[in-house]
């Protein structure tokens, strides 16, 4: 290796390093991070604990709702982002109605199961039609938009890989839940739903992290959108300086 190919080598290294830090500060910010897997876990954690201590659908299910709603409250107090919290409430509130109107505890889980099922259909199907989800999710986050779809057929390909990813590692989820949810007891079907809340969210951002930081760089449109204005800008004040030039001539 000469001293004129380290540069360049340095030079390739650093984008790559920037690159992998873009995507690990992208995926942090659209999943929530560790907060908001703690987040995730610890309603549903709670309603399986009290109810495997004590089995009280009612405890149980106004524990975890009360849980959310603190996580909630202690967002706003912070004045972060409330989306992962929210949505968190939803989850556990649509599975307290659920499980207190049929009166059978374990479909305090039945709506979230189903909407694992639902999403991980949603990314096959986004996959297979040519938009993957996970690049309608995170092309905003880099500033992409959807510019990946036809301008950076790369990056179009590892966001259809991690979409495949997360569509199989959710179906496979699934095809665990589903049958210990007519086979096992409440209790059961809790703690190895907890206990499945959180590796598979991690393997399949790890997944994504690996197939985005080989990818291309993602295309700022916003940068480029504030480029033409600045351009525009600029073109519209040289004409109007040459038409004062001319007036000033001809007077």
């Amino acid at each position: 290796m000469t001293s004129l190919d380290k540069p360049t080598q340095d030079a390739g290294q650093a984008q790559t390093d920037d690159a992998r830090a873009v995507t690990e500060a992208a995926l942090f910010e659209a999943f929530g991070g560790v907060r908001g897997m703690v987040e995730t876990v610890l309603p549903g954690l709670l309603f399986v604990t009290i109810f495997t201590i004590n089995k009280d659908l009612h405890i149980s299910a106004i524990a975890a709702l009360a849980v959310s709603l603190v996580l909630v409250v202690v967002r706003l107090v912070r004045k972060d982002t409330v989306k992962h919290a929210f949505s968190g409430v939803f989850g556990v509130a649509f599975g307290v109605v659920f499980a207190m109107f049929t009166g059978n505890a374990k479909d305090f889980y039945l709506p979230g199961m189903l909407y694992t099922l639902g999403l991980a259909l949603a990314y096959i199907i986004t996959t297979l039609a040519g938009v993957p989800l996970i690049g309608l999710i995170l092309g905003p986050v880099f500033k992409e938009n959807l510019s990946w779809r036809t301008r950076n057929p790369g990056r179009k390909k590892a966001y259809a890989k991690a979409s495949w990813a997360w569509g199989l590692i959710l179906l496979a989820k699934c095809a665990i839940l589903f049958p210990l949810y007519w086979w096992a007891n409440t209790a059961q079907l809790g703690w190895v739903l907890v206990t499945l809340k959180i590796p598979p969210f991690l393997l399949a951002v790890w997944l994504t992290w690996v197939f985005l930081a080989k990818a291309p760089a993602p295309i700022d449109v916003f940068a480029e959108m504030e480029a033409e204005e600045k351009a525009a800008e600029e073109r519209k004040t040289a004409a109007a300086e040459a038409a004062g030039g001319r007036h000033r001539r001809e007077g």
